[in-house]
């Protein structure tokens, strides 16, 4: 089921798609993940499951808000979210499978995590192939499902906050910045410093330092 839309890109109920499933008494579980084309870094999901008639103002796909509003964001997310589940794939995960395989394990692990079953499942995007849940997927759902956007938001703070630390503990690649993206920045400081063990060595860009 779509969110029924105004003239503009926006829906004109931000509830409108939880609403038609709150309606009969089920729960729905908004799920969205961050970090598909970073060189570095895991790729990480969050399912969020929101009280019915819940709406958390400003929420929106993450990648359209600031950091501080992103932050800001989270905080109220994670104290009116009836439950959140966070979940993540690691670099040598990425590495042994494909990106698109890591990011179903992430999405999974996210589902797992969750306090309470959801009665229905809604995703950013396309169709999750062994997703292994039923499950509703909306092409450009961050920005059209309430509570996809907030899942949004959740994975993209908690990833971002994991590359700021591990900036610190590898400095010079300017993952505070870049959270693992690979801008000009990143691709001069692996030709300068190498890899290291967060670099997915698979995706091109990490590859320079080791002559693939």
């Amino acid at each position: 089921m779509k969110p029924e839309m105004s003239g503009s890109t926006r829906p004109q109920d931000p509830l409108g798609y939880e609403r038609q499933f709150w309606g009969r008494g089920l729960s729905v579980a908004g799920v969205d993940e961050v970090g598909r084309g970073p060189l570095a870094g895991p790729v990480v999901a969050a399912a969020v499951i929101l009280p019915e008639g819940a709406i958390v103002e400003g929420a929106d796909d993450s990648k359209a808000l600031s950091p501080s509003k992103r932050s800001n964001l989270f905080d109220e997310i994670m104290v009116l979210a009836d439950c959140i589940g966070v979940g993540a794939a690691s670099v040598r995960e990425i590495d042994r499978g494909n990106i698109l395989r890591a990011t179903t394990v992430a999405m999974q692990r996210a589902l797992n995590h969750l306090r309470d079953i959801p009665d229905h499942v809604v995703v950013d995007g396309l169709p999750v192939k062994n997703l292994g849940r039923e499950h509703d997927a909306v092409v450009g759902g961050d920005g059209l499902v309430h509570s996809i956007a907030c899942a949004s938001i959740v994975a993209k703070v908690i990833r971002d906050r994991l590359m700021h630390r591990l900036a610190v503990r590898y400095p010079g690649y300017g993952w505070e910045r870049n959270v693992g993206y690979g801008t000009a920045e990143h691709r001069s400081a692996i030709n300068k410093l190498g890899v290291t063990a967060h670099h997915r060595l698979t995706f091109k860009g990490a590859q320079f330092k080791l002559g693939i």
